[in-house]
């Protein structure tokens, strides 16, 4: 069984951490970044926990340490050392161990406010301090203590530690909900998932100063590097289900729609109902669901008429119940879906069927299923779907995607693609980037992978310090038709040297591809650039596994290929200002 795969093997990760690392540097596509860790406690193993599970998610970090239990000193007063590493990520490691000041037997309920209040404050400067660096910051909200010397009456009476904690938490959480770019590793959490005596050893504490149990490192690096690789753009996007034994017991082709187990007059019966209603909730966060079975299409789909059915036809996006191999069932969803196999986790009740996807497709993520009742742990514990953001845009995602099948299957009915992009109704609106348009831009940024043509990331606050900059021009796009509001789907970063424009980053949502809104950018950004004098525009194009489908797309716009280095680096050149006349004709364009 794979290490990082749920639930982990913490023993093994911490034996051989020296020979995974190895073996995850060799994987492809490894995207750097810089991530300093700040300390409330020893954070040596932790930070080589937590090199593993970036490696494991195509994250090649840097790391920067900062001083034993010196968060505050290292955050508020940096002595520069900070400033020059340039983080593109802090992480505050604290724990209820820094907590300073606790209330006393003695203390009216003014004196506790004020010590809950001076608390909240320290921790708020050091993320403030924090957030200065221009960075994305998580920080740890607090376990609980590991003694109650009241009791039960701990969590009630106000002088208690427990229920200082809880309140103390519930501002950490209300300050996260209302900053832009702070996020809270949920430690409170995972002490509970694991419980109070295994996570939070007083051994490893006395002995160590961990505030962690050295065998729970690797799930609190988990936890953690979840979170990272949300923002880098790196969850996961869809799930293929299989059906009989998996989103209800039984066989339906076997048993029949009244034979399969659902519903709640049975323990196994509401262990299904209860993950079909987790899947629905994934749903409703953009999540795509799938349906990949053997199975008579018309048999399976009565098993989601019966009433007791949480999830329906319509909660899903493709459909696949056929006799067909697994895998060629999911890389055809992928191609219709218009996303990467990689971009799907594979749910299947019987190992066989796992393995053979494994083999066939082995960038599509196959946990390990046991009993039904395990079957939410196996997707919620391993963070496939980590929430770091959530936009209108992501609630509509499995809408979005539904409009595009219709759009595929509207297509087929033309003879002229020019024609059926004309009866599309197509309406774009292009701006620049401004504050209201900040959070999906970044969003965007850091999760498209198909049309990147640079492939660069940027956190927020480097989103933001570019609006309005002199030396750069960068545009948005919007896309609505008559199916449906694909939302904000593009953005371009271009920096100015002299006359001269350089392309940075272009990006796309891959389900508006092709469909001339690229066409659209370029023919703004000709305008834009022409307006301030730009002679030249100069593109570059940087091969990953996932962006060769626009390996040629500057050649299809009118830029001319000028240099390419060993490692398939591609520059363009683009002059042609003079006679430039606009590309997209098929849809209205409002610029914002």
């Amino acid at each position: 069984m794979y290490p990082f795969d749920y639930p982990l093997d913490p023993a093994y990760i911490l034996q051989k951490k020296r020979s995974l690392k190895r073996t995850l540097l060799q994987k492809d596509g490894l995207i750097e970044k810089k991530v300093a860790i700040m300390s409330g406690s020893t954070i040596g193993e932790i930070k080589n926990i937590l090199e593993l599970f970036l490696l494991e998610n195509g994250i090649k970090p840097t790391f920067f340490e900062g001083s034993y239990g010196l968060f505050y000193e290292n955050l508020v007063f940096d002595d520069g050392s900070l400033k020059a590493f340039a983080p593109d990520i802090i992480y505050i490691h604290t724990s209820v161990r820094n907590i300073k000041l606790w209330p006393e037997i003695g203390d009216d309920a003014q004196q506790i406010d004020a010590k809950l209040n001076a608390e909240f404050a320290r921790f708020e400067q050091a993320i403030q301090a924090a957030l200065s660096f221009g960075c994305q910051v998580i920080c740890n909200n607090f376990d609980l203590p590991v003694y109650r010397v009241m009791g039960n009456r701990e969590g009630v009476n106000s002088h208690g530690r427990v229920r200082f904690v809880r309140r103390l938490n519930e501002k950490m959480a209300n300050f996260a909900e209302n900053t832009l770019n702070f996020y809270l590793n949920d430690l409170a959490y995972l002490q509970a998932i694991y419980g109070m005596d295994q996570f939070s050893s007083q051994t490893a504490w006395y002995a160590y100063k961990y505030a962690v149990s050295i065998d729970c490192i690797p799930y609190l690096c988990q936890s953690v590097a979840n979170i990272i690789k949300s923002l880098l753009g790196k969850n996961k996007k869809a799930l293929a289900l299989d059906l009989d034994n998996t989103l209800w017991g039984g066989i339906i082709g076997d048993d029949g729609v009244e034979g399969i187990v659902l519903g709640n007059e049975t323990p196994t019966g509401m262990a299904y109902t209860e993950f079909q209603s987790y899947l629905k909730e994934l749903s409703k966060l953009g999540i795509l669901l799938n349906v990949c079975s053997k199975n008579e299409e018309n048999i399976a789909l009565t098993g989601f008429d019966r009433a007791d059915s949480v999830l329906k036809r319509d909660d899903f996006l493709c459909f696949k119940a056929n006799w067909e191999p697994k895998s060629q069932n999911i890389a055809a969803m992928a191609k219709e879906i218009n996303i990467l196999p990689d971009s799907f986790v594979f749910m299947d009740d019987n190992p066989a069927e796992r393995e053979i996807v494994r083999q066939e497709l082995p960038g599509v993520t196959i946990p390990e299923l046991t009993a039904p009742e395990a079957y939410i742990a196996a997707i919620d514990r391993s963070g496939y779907f980590e929430v770091t953001t959530l936009s209108e845009d992501d609630k509509k995602r499995a809408s979005m995607y539904k409009q595009n099948l219709e759009r595929a299957q509207l297509e087929q009915t033309f003879g002229d693609y020019n024609d059926y992009l004309k009866s599309l109704a197509m309406k774009c609106e292009i701006g620049h980037f401004d504050m209201p348009h900040a959070e999906r831009i970044t969003q965007l940024i850091n999760k498209t992978n198909q049309f990147n043509l640079t492939t660069r990331r940027y956190t927020a606050a480097e989103v933001e310090s570019l609006i309005e900059h002199p030396d750069y021009i960068t545009l948005f796009g919007r896309l609505t038709d008559k199916f449906g509001d694909n939302g904000l789907v593009t953005a371009l970063i271009g920096h100015i040297q002299g006359d001269v424009l350089h392309i940075d980053l272009w990006i796309m949502s891959c389900r508006t591809f092709k469909r001339r809104l690229e066409h659209a950018m370029f023919d703004q950004l000709v305008a834009c650039a022409a307006k301030a004098g730009i002679q030249k525009i100069v593109g570059h194009y940087y091969p990953t596994a996932k962006n060769l489908l626009v390996r040629d797309f500057y050649a299809t716009i009118g830029f001319e290929q000028v240099a390419e280095d060993e490692q398939g680096n591609l520059t363009f050149e683009f002059t042609g200002f003079a006679d430039y006349a606009p590309q997209c004709g098929v849809m209205e364009i409002e610029i914002v």
